[in-house]
């Protein structure tokens, strides 16, 4: 057999597997030039009042900022633009537009801008902080506009793609891949009620409020953040999904706000170990550690040490899960909800809210109990700290004994415990009591609070 011979069929199923693969991956060409359109690059304006330097007396630099006013320039600190721009897209032919709330916040003017290079001047129909979503209407008709896709249809490594105006180059695509679903990511506000789809696309700076689309043309997402240590992309960029904006869109169009259910829980995650004291065969559910008395979850029976596993039918798998469930309920509206409870499933209706728009831990010594089974020096919580924090309870730590098991629980100095195993703690002598009959080698959950925040560990006596 001649060289030819033998290679000449190898080479050709190469090429043919090369070509397979090239067809496989998908050209975005059309859907580009179909959705393009409506896609719009947004130019925002905010007048700062600029900070002049005031002309103060000789020796006289001790002035009182409420006097420092009489001597600015006359007419008073001159204005400045502050310039900045974002993406978006129109969701209705009447002038809808839809775009990120951190874009037009706080801006004076707001120039919207097609692809075809028609402009217009919008204004703000309403605006979402949570979801970081904004409404814009603009003085037109016939408009194109963009389709939201099925809420439950995206799947991880799906491939999707983004139109938009990264560092103000116009009507930008980039492309990749759906990386995960469900990523909860606080605000700076500490809450979390957006389920952000995380993906591969290339996003930057201008991105912020263009869509995100699927192989059909739907938007999925509206890009809203990335994650970076350089200013730019580097892979990890997260989207908020249509679920979230359908509804957002419809509230602000009504009624120029968003109202979102409310329990007025605080939640932490469940680890293994809480699991296991919990009566869980693995980790999963929110831990109620901390409630409003006044919340709907306390007026409908929910009790702090609960593990919320179901609302409403939703498997609340991690304690991130529950925001996004609750925000997304209608107030008013009665759910089931399912939790464990002293390792037993309980089923609870819950009436869901409106959600509306550090004292530390003073301690005296007095009747204090030294080490003990659990190496913690305990003393009564004072009148103030009880009162501010509805405390109907508890002790505090004034010192944790080192290798004991307090201090392996993670428990500090400050700590006020209000609950150890199933049992609340009301007093330094219940304490003691509660302390002496504790089983040995079995972990018990043991809730406390730290800074004004409730938290669960889990402790073990070891015997």
């Amino acid at each position: 057999m001649t060289f030819k011979q033998f290679y000449l069929p190898f080479f050709l199923l190469v090429i043919s597997l090369g070509a397979q693969a090239r067809s496989g991956l998908p050209d975005f060409t059309d859907l580009i030039e179909s959705t393009s359109p409506a896609v719009v690059k947004i130019n925002t304006v905010e007048h700062v009042k600029a900070r002049g330097r005031m002309q103060l007396p000789p020796g006289r630099q001790d002035v009182p900022d409420i006097f420092r006013h009489l001597f600015e320039p006359p007419g008073g600190m001159p204005e400045r633009n502050v310039q900045s721009m974002g993406s978006g897209f129109i969701v209705s032919a009447d002038g809808y537009i839809l775009t990120n709330n951190h874009v037009v916040d706080g801006a004076d003017e707001i120039q919207v801008r097609l692809s075809d290079r028609r402009e217009y001047s919008a204004t703000v129909v309403g605006s979402d902080e949570r979801s970081d979503l904004a409404l814009l209407k603009v003085d037109a008709t016939g408009l194109p506009t963009l389709k939201f896709a099925k809420d439950d249809d995206l799947k991880v490594g799906q491939w999707v793609l983004a139109i938009g105006s990264p560092f103000g180059l116009d009507f930008s695509a980039s492309a990749g891949i759906v990386s995960a679903i469900g990523r909860s990511i606080p605000s700076e506000r500490n809450e979390n009620y957006v389920p952000f789809i995380q993906t591969d696309v290339a996003i930057n700076p201008g991105n912020s409020g263009g869509p995100l689309f699927n192989l059909d043309g739907e938007v999925v997402g509206i890009n809203s953040q990335i994650y970076t240590r350089s200013g730019g992309s580097i892979g990890l960029s997260f989207a908020i999904p249509v679920s979230v904006a359908r509804e957002v869109v419809s509230q602000l169009k009504e009624k120029g706000r968003v109202d979102r259910g409310w329990l007025g829980v605080v939640i932490q995650e469940v680890d293994r170990d809480l699991a296991a004291s919990f009566g869980l065969s693995k980790p999963m559910g929110a831990l109620v550690a901390q409630m409003d008395p006044r919340g709907p979850a306390a007026k409908s029976g929910i009790q702090v040490g609960d593990v919320i596993i179901k609302f409403d039918g939703m498997t609340i798998s991690t304690s991130g899960d529950l925001p996004h469930a609750v925000g997304g309920t209608p107030p008013g509206e009665t759910v089931p909800v399912t939790v464990i409870r002293e390792g037993k499933k309980t089923n609870i209706p819950v009436t869901v809210g409106t959600l509306g728009g550090d004292a530390a831990a003073a301690s005296k010594p007095v009747d204090s109990i030294d080490g003990g089974r659990l190496g913690l020096v305990v003393e009564p919580v004072d009148e103030q700290t009880m009162k501010e924090w509805q405390l109907a309870g508890g002790v505090v730590v004034t010192k944790v004994l080192p290798n004991e098991p307090g201090a392996k629980a993670g428990l500090r100095p400050g700590d006020i415990i209000v609950q150890l195993g199933f049992n609340d703690v009301a007093s330094v002598q219940e304490f003691s009591k509660i302390v002496a009959q504790l089983p040995p080698n079995n972990l018990l959950p043991i809730r406390f609070y730290r800074h004004g925040r409730a938290l669960f560990r889990t402790i073990s006596i070891a015997e």
